[in-house]
């Protein structure tokens, strides 16, 4: 089924458990236990969130208008040392309402403490693949002073758990901080327990002239040689915004899907990866916000805008990226690089992953395309309700599986501790 038969306006769905039954004809002995109107709207693929740092919800607006270095070594290092395990649950829950809000339901993580991510997506009802970043520097030099094996039994204890929303990954930080020894034994476990590897990977020309440098070969070809882009599962690699020619042929060859985050590019004035021709080389390229501490939100349909705007502008184009494949970058192709194949389309047999979005607001009229509306003038606020493996997270701005109110009172809490910032005009939250 093509992606104009997935974007559905005046045709029934029926969901049961979690899969979609019948898109258009409902099997006649199906009997609904409840019936949503979505006079108005549309229904879709919901969106996955290819890569992020949730948790860094709590350093959100912290670190404004600086230079990458100062923004990293002076700001979000400085308050990730004061980072305590608990805080990576709230600051993640933080993050899981706001994802599920603007039409979310999936999102591949890579961060510390990720066992508290694990029992936020298992309380939420949504789905992840997370990875415990490590830098491979000995222990004291860890979040939380983690060893290596310690990820390593993250990913046997919770890959394919809460019914299998949840997957696993390894998680090296990247090429310019973990030591090639690191990067191998990652790879040799990658191999033994048939999962892949999310990392960061050539974000700037300073780390390719750094690994030319040290090792002889671009980040991309040094990453190949150890052995991480040819994995049992897909390798995700965040960013690539400097390539060179042969980098292009080696992710095109591997197993391996890039994450696009252009807000973070914009905000850091970082290069930015030339997508087009990422697809014009045949690799695989699918959307994330990154980090709200970079981001600031989690709008997916800003991320669909701004890959749009920005590829037409820099290649001098107006046809390139298309509308459609907009929209596949943020669904189908998210959730395959994720691990969930099954979703991203509305057809049946597929996961019942969907948002039901009003397409009546003023910003959306008129509807001469619904496509072009979704993707140019789509809106968090437009989402209406939410599903995820069937189960309803969210609908007419009620969250049916989380605390809203009390998530909002702990996250800005912790915070304002990470920052030393004064606690005066906090929330409050009355259980």
């Amino acid at each position: 089924m093509g992606l104009e038969k997935s974007i559905l306006e005046n045709a029934p769905v029926a969901i049961d458990q979690d899969q979609i039954w019948g898109v258009g004809i409902i099997p006649p002995d199906f009997h609904p236990d409840e019936i949503v109107d979505g006079y108005g709207c549309v229904l879709m693929p919901a969106f996955f969130n290819v890569h992020t740092h949730a948790a860094m919800t709590l350093e959100r607006g912290w670190a404004e208008d600086l230079a990458f270095e100062d923004w990293l070594n002076k700001k979000i290092w400085v308050a990730e040392s004061a980072l305590e395990e608990e805080d990576i649950y709230w600051g993640a829950s933080l993050a899981a309402v706001e994802m599920i809000q603007s039409g979310i339901v999936g999102f591949a993580d890579h961060y510390f403490w990720m066992d508290q991510v694990a029992r936020v997506v298992e309380d939420c009802g949504m789905k992840a693949l997370l990875a415990w970043c490590h830098f491979g520097n000995g222990v004291d030099q860890e979040l939380g002073k983690k060893s290596f094996e310690d990820t390593i039994s993250f990913v046997e204890r919770w890959k394919n758990g809460a019914g299998g929303r949840i997957k696993t990954s390894m998680g090296p930080h990247s090429t310019y901080m973990d030591p090639p020894d690191v990067l191998q034994n990652f790879a040799r476990e990658a191999l033994r327990l048939g999962v892949g590897a999310h990392i960061h990977l050539s974000e700037s020309l300073e780390q390719v002239q750094n690994s030319r440098k040290n090792f002889g070969k671009t980040p991309v070809a040094h990453l190949d040689e150890l052995g991480l882009l040819c994995l049992p599962e897909p390798t995700i690699v965040a960013h690539c915004n400097v390539l060179e020619t042969e980098d292009y042929e080696l992710l095109s060859r591997n197993s391996v899907f890039v994450a696009h985050t252009p807000k973070t590019y914009m905000k850091l004035a970082m290069d930015m990866p030339l997508v087009e021709k990422m697809h014009q080389q045949g690799i695989r390229v699918a959307l994330g916000t990154d980090g709200p501490a970079s981001n600031s939100d989690f709008n997916m349909w800003e991320m669909m805008r701004l890959t749009g705007l920005c590829q037409k502008f820099i290649h001098h184009d107006p046809t390139v990226m298309d509308r459609t494949s907009l929209v596949e970058m943020a669904t189908r192709i998210s959730a395959t690089a994720m691990g969930f194949s099954d979703s991203g389309i509305i057809q049946v047999g597929n996961k019942a992953d969907l948002i039901l979005v009003d397409t009546s607001s003023p910003h959306m009229i008129p509807r001469h395309d619904l496509v072009a509306g979704l993707v140019y003038s789509g809106q968090p606020g437009d989402v209406r309700a939410v599903w995820c493996d069937g189960v309803c997270l969210y609908k007419n701005g009620n969250f049916l599986t989380l605390d809203y109110e009390r998530i909002c009172y702990e996250a800005e809490k912790r915070a304002f501790r990470l920052t030393g910032k004064e606690m005066k005009n906090m929330r409050t939250y009355n259980a």
